[in-house]
Formats: C-alpha cells, structure tokens, sequence
C-alpha cells in the first residue's frame, strides 16, 4: 500500500458495537476464496492497523474490508478484523454490511419488502434479510452458519464452561461462577478472567473446529446473568470478551448464535433467545431449521450510520499507523 494514500471509511454501530467499513484505500490481499484471504491477511495488515489503533481507533475498534465473494451466489465478500487481528465471523458486522449494502446500492433492494443479501464470511455463507418501509431500512434477520455444540462441562482455570461454535468458537460460562454479574462496574474483572481462561483454552482439544484448522482457536468468552423467562423464552444478559479482551457492546452475533446452539439442545420447546448486552441492547434469535451440521440461526438486530471519514498518515508523523495501550 502507498502509505501516504487516504483511506475512505463509512462507520456504523450495531446494537452499540462500531463496524467501520473500508471504502477506499483496502490493501489487495491474495487468496482465492475469502478463508484464504483471512489466512493471507496479516501480511497485508498496515491499513487495519491504521484505522483500529489510537489516534485513529481504539482498542475495541471493529471493521471490514470488502473483498471478492467466492463465486457468483454471493453478493459481497468480507473480511472483518479488530485490533488483534482478523476473525472468522461477525454478526453485528454482518448486520452493519447489509444496511450499508441497501443504503449505497451495493445491492438492489425493495423499498417496500425484504431484501436478501448474502455474503461470503470466512467462516462460509451467510444471509441477511434486509426489512425496508417506503426506503428506509427498519431491520435485520441474519441467518448464520450451522452453528453447534462443541463440549460440555469443560474444566479450565478454576472453573466448568460449555465450547459451541457460531461462526467462531466460544466459551460460555455464568458470570456467577468467577463470582461476578454482566454489568458495567465489574467489566474489568470480566476481562481479566476471559484472559485467563482464554489463554488456559489455547492449546485445548476443544478449541479445535471439528473439521477445517482454519477455523480452530477459542474466539471469545461469554459471561451471561440469566434473567425471568419462560419455557419458551429465554432471557439472558452478555457480555462477551473476544480476542486480546476487547468487549463486544452488542449481545454479539455468531456469540449469540454459539449461546443458541446450546440452549437449543437443552430446551426442545425454545422459540427464542432474547439476548441483551452489557449496555442494555438486544438480539433476538431463533433456530430457523435443523440441519446434520447444526442449527440454523436467525438473528433480529439493526445497524445505524455513525459517519463518513477520511483518514490521512503524514509520512513525517513518528507514530505511523498508531499504537495501543491495552
């Protein structure tokens, strides 16, 4: 990349979490499917570093660049990073690509219906059902990969967590068990356990995907308050710490889809899972179908425009593409 070029961004948030779309300025990155493209990524990583890292980011900064989809069935491709480096999945991002695909006709949509828009993540494909009223976007469905349990009752660094799978590998565990509840005040310590449980997870026979390498690593940690519900309805509070303790402010898509996947086996009559956040936003998900590989997850969510930037490095600033503190 020339490194004196501008970069060109549109910024979203979903239920609270930033997604920051890359416009212009995208390294080209090798690779004939996107899964190749993430594996490729990090040599190619001097603009996600640019836009995540202080001034220009943060340490919980989250985005995308738009690469070719697999093949023709698929409208966009995408790779989704953060400060750490490029995940697998995404689902408020996801949601994020899609509205901003309906706002700057990426894709061709109904004013007045659904509009489905898939897209080609690392993790496979997926598709987003766009809810549009006289041309202005009201919601979104997204419908992820099979998602499925992993392990059960796994005992790690002084406590028992459940693995599934939603487009990338979680850890599940009650907030209660390192003694804590999902709430503002406590999220430090939150942090400093997802640490420490992630790291003990490294090299864990779970943290491996059942059937591509590409895809193995323990993502994230999800700690969850339950709250009143019924047979039918589940109510939980999240938060889930993913990568090198960043913190999702959204209920987190493929982490929602992962808490799904095991709830689902344990509550056959489950219609929903209303899924808040640490902030108070919410997901609502269901499982649209069962197949061999797991269940289908639909997630209701939205995402808003932030704002339109320009990015600039002055090739004399001694901090180039920025640093972080934690």
């Amino acid at each position: 990349m020339n490194r004196t070029a501008q970069i060109t961004t549109i910024d979203y948030h979903t239920a609270g979490e930033p997604f920051r779309i890359v416009t212009s300025g995208a390294p080209d990155i090798p690779g004939e499917t996107v899964l190749e493209r993430r594996v490729n990524a990090p040599g190619h990583d001097f603009v996600r570093q640019l836009l995540c890292q202080e001034p220009r980011g943060h340490a919980d900064m989250y985005g995308c660049f738009l690469v070719p989809p697999d093949d023709p069935g698929a409208d966009l491709g995408v790779l989704f990073w953060h400060k750490d480096g490029y995940s697998t999945a995404c689902g408020h991002g996801t949601i994020a690509l899609a509205v901003h695909a309906v706002h700057e006709g990426l894709v061709k949509a109904d004013p007045d219906g659904v509009t489905p828009v898939v897209v080609d993540v690392p993790s496979g494909r997926v598709t987003a059902l766009v809810s549009c009223t006289a041309g202005r976007v009201e919601s979104v469905t997204f419908r992820n990969v099979p998602s499925t349990v992993l392990a059960r009752n796994v005992s790690v660094a002084g406590v028992t967590l459940d693995v599934s799978y939603g487009g990338a590998i979680y850890a599940s565990l009650p907030a209660s068990a390192v003694g804590l509840t999902v709430a503002p005040e406590h999220l430090t310590d939150l942090i400093a356990h997802a640490r420490r449980i992630k790291a003990a997870l490294a090299d864990h026979p779970v943290s491996r995907h059942p059937t591509d390498d590409r895809l193995s690593g323990v993502y994230g940690v999800i700690f969850y308050d339950e709250l009143p519900g019924t047979d039918t309805v589940i109510r939980q509070r999240n938060v889930t710490v993913f990568a090198d303790g960043e913190v999702d402010r959204s209920p987190c898509g493929s982490g929602t889809a992962a808490r799904l996947a095991l709830l689902a086996a344990d509550h056959p009559a489950l219609e929903s899972l209303e899924h808040f956040s640490i902030i108070g936003t919410t997901f609502q998900a269901r499982v649209a179908s069962v197949t061999p590989d797991g269940i289908i997850p639909e997630i209701d969510g939205m995402a808003y425009r932030t704002g339109r930037h320009t990015f600039d490095l002055d090739p004399a600033d001694p901090l180039g593409p920025g640093f972080t503190l934690r």
